[in-house]
């Protein structure tokens, strides 16, 4: 007896559909346009990107179709290191800036601003520590492994004999810093790679490390001196960053809505662009 062949028909077919032609106001965006564009739209999927490019591509085609029939001419931009704009970039700057005009924000919209979220207006917190440094590079885990032995007996011996940090920093530390005690002197953020500046938030002040403070140099072994808290800033200190802040906040509105605004009365096709996130505001 035969096994009858299974029918094509239970066989699920590969999706093998292009993307629809995308279009706005009859002026078609060519795929190739768009498969450069996904470049400057990680995603998690490709399919992701592919529309977040085209969407951004749209929304351009969209405004230089209005600068256009506002007959604006363009005039490029240079910036100090003598770069200049494209025609087709200074139409749109020069599109946004005649035809969206948004308010300053006053002095009581700062003050509410700043009453709602005082924890965000405060100077950094700055930490006085000492180092050791044990090289090992990320990869060789011989060295790691080597390196970490190394510091739990430095530790050890620390927390036996703490004023001994200084003379084991000149002797064994590959940091510069070992030839002054292992000291860094006032770090702030941003001063060290992150996974540095994360542990001395964490490290109690006034003794050693428990462990060795890894990072992509190797193994730090590592005494906060002291933790000097971030001061709250008064509000005179703060009112013009938070002004440009809320005035920034309110233009990208505004773009998003004249792009709504736009896309109503065109006739786009193969992707949406009305109610999604302008690429011009994100």
């Amino acid at each position: 007896m035969t096994t009858p062949l299974a029918s094509p028909c239970a066989v699920k077919p590969a999706i093998t559909a292009k993307p629809r032609t995308v279009s706005v106001n009859g002026v078609a965006i060519s795929r190739a346009a768009i498969g450069r564009e996904t470049q400057n739209h990680p995603a998690a999927k490709p399919i992701e990107a592919w529309q977040a490019a085209a969407r951004a591509l749209a929304v351009r085609e969209l405004l230089l179709q209005e600068a256009r029939r506002l007959a604006l001419q363009p005039d490029p931009a240079e910036d100090d290191e003598g770069r200049r704009e494209t025609d087709e970039e200074a139409l749109i700057r020069q599109l946004v800036a005649q035809e969206i005009v948004t308010p300053e924000a006053d002095e009581a919209a700062c003050r509410r601003y700043f009453d709602a979220n005082r924890q965000r207006f405060q100077s950094p917190a700055i930490i006085e520590a000492r180092h050791i440094l044990l090289p090992a590079g990320p990869k060789d885990e011989v060295a790691r492994a080597e390196a970490r032995r190394h510091a739990a007996l430095l530790i050890l011996q620390i927390q036996q004999e703490p004023t001994c940090f200084a003379d084991l920093a000149a002797a064994v530390s590959a940091c510069p810093s070992g030839k002054t005690g292992g000291h860094l002197g006032q770090i702030g953020p941003g001063q060290t790679v992150p996974e540095f500046e994360t542990a001395l938030g964490h490290l109690p002040v006034g003794t050693v490390g428990e462990a060795a403070v890894e990072t992509r140099y190797g193994l730090h072994v590592v005494w906060v001196e002291r933790r000097i808290a971030g001061q709250k800033l008064p509000f005179e200190a703060v009112r013009q960053r938070i002004g440009a802040w809320l005035g920034e906040k309110v233009r990208r509105l505004a773009i998003q809505q004249y792009i709504t605004i736009l896309a109503g009365r065109a006739e786009i096709t193969g992707v949406e662009i009305a109610s999604s996130p302008s690429p011009l505001v994100q």
